[in-house]
């Protein structure tokens, strides 16, 4: 969900490079030496399970699982994200280097606000409370940072790229889908083996 180098303008390009760096001053100030493994582990998982692109337009439809990241990490979702973003813009070029807040804010921030959401019903002892919560957390990341990048593209282009950005929210259905039952898979996992990571 990559939005590419040379579509926003450069006020949208600033508010999300600001809005970026208040998340990471959060994230950061919240990290603790415990976390840092779990940190870059799923890092690494937000860079690989992102490589496999298939173009839409000014973006690109792959799995993100910031929404897994979200309910385990939380705030340090934004660290996550952000070393993975660079990564993927510095070595293969996907998204880029100017638009890596704005990209960041658009995959983060959902994390965010599902894992907060889900986190509670997540450590319910009733399993279909838990695995709906974890679908929702999975599926509506992915929906929130859809619409974040329709919002950015129809802001900084206007009328003109109204079109591009619904497909990128429709191009995305079954990717939440699919994102959702990863992260159901998941958690329910982690709530096995190690449940004190949630």
């Amino acid at each position: 969900m990559h939005i590419s180098e040379g579509v926003l303008t450069a006020p949208v390009l600033c508010v999300g490079a600001v809005l970026t760096f208040a998340g990471l001053a959060i994230g950061l100030r919240k990290m603790d030496y415990e976390k840092l493994p779990e940190v870059a582990v799923l890092s690494s998982v937000f860079f690989v399970a992102s490589l496999i692109h298939v173009p839409i337009g000014p973006s690109a439809a792959h799995l993100i699982l910031n929404g897994l990241c979200g309910v385990l990490l939380g705030w340090l979702a934004f660290p996550a994200i952000f070393v993975g973003l660079t990564l993927q813009g510095v070595l293969f070029e996907y998204g880029g280097v100017t638009t890596l807040g704005v990209n960041t804010f658009n995959m983060a921030v959902p994390a965010v606000i599902m894992g907060f959401i889900c986190r509670y019903f997540i450590k319910s002892p009733r399993l279909a409370v838990r695995v709906v919560s974890e679908f929702v957390a999975g599926a509506g990341a992915i929906l929130l940072s859809g619409l974040l990048v329709a919002v950015c593209l129809v802001i900084a282009l206007g009328e003109s790229m109204d079109s591009a950005a619904k497909l990128v929210v429709l191009a995305h259905i079954p990717i939440m889908i699919i994102e959702g039952l990863i992260t159901v898979f998941v958690v329910e996992f982690i709530l096995k083996v190690q449940p004190e990571m949630l």
